[in-house]
């Protein structure tokens, strides 16, 4: 049985669906997160699992007890917020301490549970010091030590990064993996940051219009997308509209030149469908085996680690990430390119 079980659960604000039978899993230990845009429904999902919302219909149990209209203060879950929610009056061990305060905890447990909490954070010097004398990341460390303070079952983090900066975003959710893997705690973590979730989460659940368009590993969510919604909102998606040749055959014709897509395609000859690549896939040359398609270089995009490179074939524009290294030769704007990628790298989608 499931640590946490969320079984068809619906939310409804008058007329409007925010989130429409939602069912998911989540073993003891992992690490979920929440992926979509602005009102998918992600964070009111999160908001029923803490109890901050009551599904209009459904069931939510945790560790095998129902908590589906309990009260946030009836459920031992520890959430963290986008804003930082601390008490600005309070020092940084007060704030980590209150929730093992508010539970009259003995005073001595709760500053030796402080101090563990301070350390686990990386912050064990600073208990004394007030919210405004911290960094924002530094503040959310300390929201992150508050809600894992009380030794919740389930730890829940809304957005926590959104409002930092970009270097920061990427070392603090570093920091919030390695603190989830080191106390085991089951997680869910929402985000609309799609590089956020590929690198932190065990499994991530991609939402859209209230509904799961997929639950998979980061691995299989980018690399084997079940809907045209989830190929194209995470990661880079080229699609070009092409007309099948062949199905049987995974034969493909764009532009007046044929290629070979992931066999068999589900759609008659003749029918038209969206051929769908991942920009690192491509790459410039002829290689036995591997598909080409030629075309004009638009733009050439230096972003360090990677070289970004615009083209357009026929009436469409695709996207070529090449890796960068010191001896690149780099296209120039208005050359004619051989574009080459196998034909697993290319799947094939509806055309809506």
């Amino acid at each position: 049985m499931a640590f946490l079980s969320i079984q068809h659960a619906t939310k409804s604000f008058g007329q409007a669906a925010a989130v429409e039978d939602f069912n998911l899993e989540i073993e003891r230990g992992e690490l979920v997160s929440f992926l979509g845009p602005s009102g998918c429904g992600k964070t009111t999902t999160l908001r029923m699992v803490a109890g901050f919302e009551v599904p209009t219909s459904g069931r939510i149990e945790l560790n095998g007890v129902n908590i589906t209209n309990q009260a946030p203060n009836q459920r031992n879950v520890g959430m963290v917020f986008q804003a930082y929610a601390l008490f600005p009056n309070m020092t940084v061990a007060d704030n980590v301490g209150f929730g093992l305060k508010v539970g009259k905890k003995p005073k001595d447990e709760i500053q030796k549970r402080t101090a563990e909490m301070l350390g686990l954070i990386r912050m064990p010097q600073l208990g004394d010091r007030y919210p405004y004398q911290l960094s924002g990341g530094q503040q959310q460390r300390v929201a992150l030590a508050r809600a894992l303070a009380i030794q919740p079952q389930v730890l829940l983090l809304d957005e926590p990064l959104s409002a930092l900066d970009a270097k920061i975003r990427v070392e603090l959710r570093s920091e919030i993996r390695r603190i989830q893997q080191t106390l085991g705690i089951t997680t869910i973590y929402v985000t609309h940051d799609q590089e956020e979730a590929l690198s932190i989460s065990d499994r991530i659940v991609v939402m859209s219009a209230g509904r799961i368009e997929q639950v998979g590993t980061p691995f299989d969510i980018y690399n084997f997308p079940k809907t045209a919604f989830v190929a194209s909102f995470v990661g880079t998606l080229n699609q070009l509209r092409c007309t099948v040749v062949d199905a049987g055959q995974g034969k493909l014709s764009f532009d007046g030149q044929t290629f070979t897509a992931t066999a068999p395609i589900r759609a008659a000859a003749g029918a038209s469908v969206i051929a769908a690549l991942r920009p690192e896939e491509l790459h410039f040359g002829q290689f036995d085996g591997e598909n080409q398609l030629t075309g004009k270089v638009e733009a050439v995009t230096f972003l360090g680690g990677i070289v970004r490179i615009r083209m357009v074939l026929g009436q469409s524009q695709i996207t070529l990430d090449a890796l960068n290294e010191r001896k690149l030769t780099l296209p120039k704007v208005g050359d004619m390119q051989l574009v080459s990628f196998p034909p697993h790298a290319c799947w094939v989608m509806a055309d809506s």
